[in-house]
């Protein structure tokens, strides 16, 4: 059955109908209809897969995602057209142009976490770049997953775009096949095993991991502001962000105030019983949620803790770490947040480095010495200062990750280059053929070595 799915893409990719930027146009035109047309069922099936208010999810997702198709069918004439390079005199008559077409066939497999978003985001990069797609949603989100197959199959032409349902059984057979180009959101221990398994095929592969995303704290920031938006940012879909922070880096003299500012911002936004807000997204799942309720039997809890398996949700928490705790042994993702302290803030940027680079990273500070000092010392994919989250939040801005936190990007004109390849082509001029580069060479070296440079 995978199989025949890849025959249907190839067969349609054939027609050329993806080639045609006008048909590129008019397919997304017609997925932000359906968009629009269905927001009510889309932001409902999120609320069913992962207890989301219907504001977060529209600010999270759907808008985003909306935004995004603007941008992309506003700019892809121009991203598309070919560009035109310089030559060397060395080859004069001759003139050049890079040219973006199609990979062809491409694999998009998507998280449960923004089950919309992180599906349809890069599916609309590649349709802007004249792709065919077959679309694996996650089978954790399956009001979502079921949603998007009758929304892509009635918006779009058959073959164009695929969506494949499932578990883990149809990811691998989908990865047994020869695509050109597979596009991973997801852990880092599933990434390379998506990354081995292309390998098979020479498939290059667009990976969006996660990681240990730090967020540090230095004594002259605003730490009422700092706390409200440290707040919004882990704990918005429960934690479950691949770039939330994931810990936080506190200097030991505005401890105290933080915490009395984070436990404020939790109650004005949660109320004072968290557990019972509409605005506090559940843990996906009871296998999460056991993971998630271990760290709290472990480490000493400094904010809420409070936990609720029947609904699956677990109050905003704040613990004590140390850096062999529990919690800083891999990627929360949930609503627990580790806290420790630094000193000075070569201690900070010594403890962030000794942690793989990470997805995100998040600076509050006054200070412009400090923020050049940690931006040029600490890598890390993509980030914020004195705010959390929105750096993936502009199509201008490429987003990705560095190292196991990710390779490759999109959003915007990256997520068409990600989808693209570029060709180089140069045309020579027939009215001129100068003899100089033919043999016999002798006595040309010196006057060689002058045209080169």
């Amino acid at each position: 059955m995978h199989t025949e799915i890849l025959t249907a893409a190839h067969n349609f990719y054939d027609t050329g109908t993806t080639r045609r930027l006008s048909e590129r146009r008019r397919a997304l035109g017609h997925l932000y209809a359906a968009l629009q047309k269905h927001k009510k069922g889309l932001l409902g099936a999120l609320q069913l897969d992962l207890g989301k208010s219907p504001f977060e999810s529209y600010e999270t997702e759907l808008g985003l995602l909306l935004q995004d198709i603007g941008h992309t069918v506003k700019n892809m004439r121009q991203w598309a057209a070919p560009q035109p390079q310089p030559m060397p005199f060395l080859h004069y008559p001759s003139k050049s142009c890079v040219t973006p077409e199609p990979l062809g066939t491409v694999l998009i497999i998507a998280p449960w976490n923004y089950p919309l978003l992180l599906t349809l985001q890069p599916l609309v990069a590649a349709i802007a770049a004249g792709n065919c797609a077959v679309v694996k949603p996650s089978e954790y989100a399956p009001h979502t997953a079921r949603a998007l197959k009758k929304l892509l199959a009635d918006c779009l032409p058959a073959g164009w775009v695929q969506v494949v349902c499932g578990g883990v059984e149809e990811t691998q057979a989908l990865l047994d096949l020869p695509f050109d180009h597979i596009f991973f959101t997801g852990s880092t221990r599933v990434g390379k095993l998506v990354m081995e398994k292309a390998s098979r095929h020479l498939t290059p592969v667009t990976l969006e991991l996660g990681g240990k995303s730090p967020c540090i704290v230095e004594k002259s920031a605003d730490i009422p502001l700092a706390a409200r938006r440290i707040v919004w940012g882990k704990f918005l879909n429960a934690g479950q962000t691949c770039v939330a922070p994931d810990y936080l880096l506190v200097q030991r003299q505005v401890l105290p105030r933080l915490l009395r500012e984070v436990a404020r911002a939790i109650e004005r936004f949660y109320g004072s019983d968290p557990l019972h807000s509409p605005d506090l997204a559940r843990v996906v799942n009871a296998r999460h949620f056991d993971r998630l309720a271990g760290y709290l039997l472990k480490e000493e809890v400094l904010l809420g803790g409070d936990c609720d398996r029947a609904a699956l949700k677990i109050a905003p928490t704040l613990v004590r770490a140390t850096e062999s705790s529990p919690t800083m042994e891999d990627e929360i993702f949930g609503p627990i947040l580790p806290v420790q302290v630094f000193d000075t803030l070569d201690d900070a940027i010594s403890f962030t480095r000794r942690y793989p680079k990470p997805l995100a990273l998040y600076l509050f500070t006054r200070r412009h010495d400090v923020r050049r000092r940690v931006l040029a010392a600490c890598p890390f994919g993509g980030g914020c200062v004195n705010d959390t989250i929105i750096h993936l939040t502009s199509p201008l801005l490429p987003f990705g990750g560095v190292g196991a936190s990710g390779m490759g990007q999109y959003h915007g004109r990256a997520g068409f280059d990600t989808f693209s390849h570029y060709k180089a082509v140069v045309q020579k001029g027939c009215w001129l053929d100068i003899p100089f580069r033919y043999p016999p060479y002798r006595h040309k070296l010196g006057l060689l070595q002058l045209l080169m440079h």
